[in-house]
């Protein structure tokens, strides 16, 4: 019987969780569900910034579900997500419209899954993924 690799099983439910966030997002912000517009109108970005962050979030879970394309797909996540945690920190607020923080958690869910993935498979990441695995994980 074949054992299980820990890290390949905690990095699987990580890119389910991150993408299932980010996909889960998606119908709010193609839909124009009201709290979306209000986000991106506070931002001074409706309509471009809420399609064109719904269009980089989707092929960031896409990419996050593709077992070669996984890190890449991990740094793209990590990178959308932490404009949205800037935009919490600085503009929006950690409270949005009355969610009780609730966009802000999940903003904070992705990007701590994100950044766990590229640790755990940081051998796969393009280029300097070779060097980083010569190096001890911390987190």
């Amino acid at each position: 019987m074949k054992s299980w690799n820990t890290g390949i099983v905690v990095s699987w439910l990580l890119q389910l969780v991150a993408a299932g966030i980010l996909l889960q997002t998606l119908f709010f912000k193609f839909t124009g569900a009201s709290e979306s517009v209000y986000i991106f109108s506070t931002l001074g970005a409706e309509p471009w910034g809420r399609i064109g962050s719904g269009i980089v979030e989707l092929i960031a879970s896409i990419l996050l579900l593709v077992p070669a394309t996984t890190t890449i797909g991990a740094a793209l996540a990590l990178g959308v997500i932490s404009g949205a945690i800037v935009s919490h920190l600085t503009i929006l607020g950690i409270e949005v419209q009355g969610d009780g923080g609730l966009l802000f958690i999940l903003a904070l869910i992705v990007f701590v899954a994100s950044a766990a993935i590229l640790v755990l498979r940081r051998a796969e990441i393009p280029i300097i993924g070779m060097w980083l695995a010569t190096r001890p994980a911390t987190m």
